[in-house]
């Protein structure tokens, strides 16, 4: 079996689960073009713990509607997908000797369901959420997709789901335009992770006012740091779904 890619996903509004938009095309397109996985790792913004990670290990997990404000349709959605247990144990194992607290009954949230969706709309692929325990400094996240990576060669995808810039404090929707420090932090990332250069991506707030007024809380960030801990020095990088819409980055980004 060939070595799966990995993914960030730049997940933006719930409602991109279930509107025919450029962004979906995207994620649909990556599920008809990737590799087949035979099962997805799931590290969402949208799961946060702290003292320990966490994994999903229900063989049936909910699908969890963790939003207000939305159409009734996209509470109507059910992502049935499969549990893999077997998965959320080598996670733990992966990981060890830190603590990972198999989960029974955590479902889907949104940032997993709403692009799996597009990307495999059969819900027929399994997937593990793992959580961002936010007690851990940002070098462990990156650690932990360094361990992660042998998974790759098991037929697993894994994926980071947030948002490179994400700051509904300062977004302006009736404005899409995106504000200049969102534009120049989303760019000054991009260069770097094409570069290889993930130290500064790891100890972000190094990068400065632009980085601190994107990353924000920085649940929507910490993915990306899974992603890029998970890819071999000089594998090759690339974008998809490159853009910022008011102060969310909608960039994706694929190793391998």
């Amino acid at each position: 079996m060939s070595r799966m890619p990995v993914l960030f996903v730049g997940h933006g509004s719930p409602m991109n689960a279930i509107e025919d938009n450029a962004w979906s095309h995207d994620w649909r397109r990556l599920g008809e073009t990737l590799p087949r996985p035979k099962a997805v790792l799931m590290v969402s913004a949208h799961w946060e713990t702290r003292g320990a990670s966490a994994v999903s290990a229900s063989p049936a997990p909910e699908t969890i509607h963790d939003f207000g404000g939305f159409p009734q349709a996209l509470f109507d959605v059910q992502y049935r997908a499969p549990g893999d247990p077997a998965l959320a144990a080598r996670v733990a194992e992966r990981l060890s000797p830190d603590v990972v607290v198999q989960h029974p009954t955590r479902g889907l949230d949104h940032g997993a369901w709403g692009v799996l969706k597009p990307m495999y709309p059969d819900a027929d692929v399994p997937v593990v959420q793992l959580s961002i325990d936010r007690g851990r400094p940002d070098h462990w996240h990156y650690e932990a997709g360094r361990r992660l990576a042998a998974l790759r060669d098991e037929g697993v995808l894994i994926m980071g789901s947030g948002d490179i810039v994400h700051n509904l404090r300062a977004a302006d929707f009736r404005r899409p335009e995106a504000p200049e420090w969102a534009d120049r932090f989303n760019e000054t990332a991009k260069a770097l992770i094409l570069a290889g250069d993930h130290d500064p991506l790891i100890d972000w707030r190094s990068l400065g006012p632009d980085a601190e007024i994107s990353i924000n809380s920085a649940e929507h960030y910490l993915p990306l740091l899974y992603v890029l801990g998970a890819q071999t020095p000089g594998e090759p990088v690339s974008f998809f779904t490159d853009d910022v819409f008011a102060a969310i980055s909608m960039t994706g980004v694929r190793v391998g």
